[in-house]
């Protein structure tokens, strides 16, 4: 018996038509997951969709801002061996330009919509007891702050803090846990050496000892969170850094035009 097999496991992600929520989704089908993925963008998820390995998925089309499509998701899902979010944006605001409009639009994706659906799934009571997993992606930058990013970071370190607790209301039938990642080759990282340069992407890369990782760097590791392997694992944040050895400090980093899903 292999302890990190996922088959005969029915995984859920947010997030999933772009960067760790896709590759997270093709990666757990290729661990043997039935997979239920879901996004805002139609054409993207359905080549997540298109990817996923092996028979019996199912697809989602939703905006989690909605409280109903939050609603109209649950009533969906069938039984949950674990569930990954992976919703977020990573748009920079100064901290003399933050708003309450720029307050609401980065909580309401980045940490609302996780808290919400949560709440209906353990509502609907989706969770296969004994045997499910809750995996959260938030960030290195909640430990090695950069200038521009008190939104997405405050975002993200809520996060934690609601894992937490969580953790402590779902033992010991649910696992909780958070992964915080470094910078990771994905669209995110794609468009910051747009609005930024690729000098700035470089200058960043270096400071990480490993480089930039992969998406399935990331992928793997959830699906060790996901699996038997990791059923005594809970209420933690593993940094996926990459041996970062400096403070993200730089004022060079322009915010990204568009948004992660």
């Amino acid at each position: 018996m292999n302890a990190f097999d996922l088959k005969d496991k029915t995984v859920f992600i947010t997030g999933a038509s772009s960067g760790l929520g896709m590759q997270t989704a093709i990666t757990a089908s290729e661990y043997g997951a039935r997979v239920i993925i879901t996004g805002r963008n139609a054409e993207r998820l359905q080549k997540t969709f298109n990817a996923l390995n092996g028979d019996g998925h199912m697809q989602i089309l939703a905006d989690l801002t909605i409280q109903e499509d939050i609603d109209r998701v649950v009533s969906q899902l069938p039984m949950l061996n674990g569930v990954v979010y992976s919703t977020g944006i990573s748009d920079l605001f100064p901290a003399r330009f933050i708003s309450k409009k720029v307050i609401a639009q980065t909580f309401s994706i980045s940490f609302e919509a996780s808290v919400l659906l949560t709440a209906g799934i353990l509502g609907k009571k989706k969770l296969v007891k004994g045997s499910s997993s809750i995996v959260f992606i938030s960030s290195l930058s909640t430990r090695y702050a950069f200038i521009g990013g008190a939104m997405y970071i405050a975002a993200k370190s809520a996060l934690e803090a609601y894992s937490r607790v969580l953790a402590l209301e779902v033992a010991p039938w649910t696992r909780v846990n958070c992964i915080a990642p470094a910078f990771v080759r994905t669209p995110m990282l794609d468009e910051t050496a747009v609005a930024s340069s690729q000098n700035v992407v470089d200058k960043l890369e270096k400071l990480q000892l490993l480089g930039f990782g992969d998406p399935v760097d990331v992928a793997n590791t959830i699906v060790f969170y996901l699996s038997d392997a990791s059923k005594w694992i809970s209420a933690t944040s593993l940094v996926l850094g990459g041996g970062l050895n400096g403070q993200l400090t730089t004022s060079e980093i322009s915010p990204p035009e568009k948004n992660s899903d």
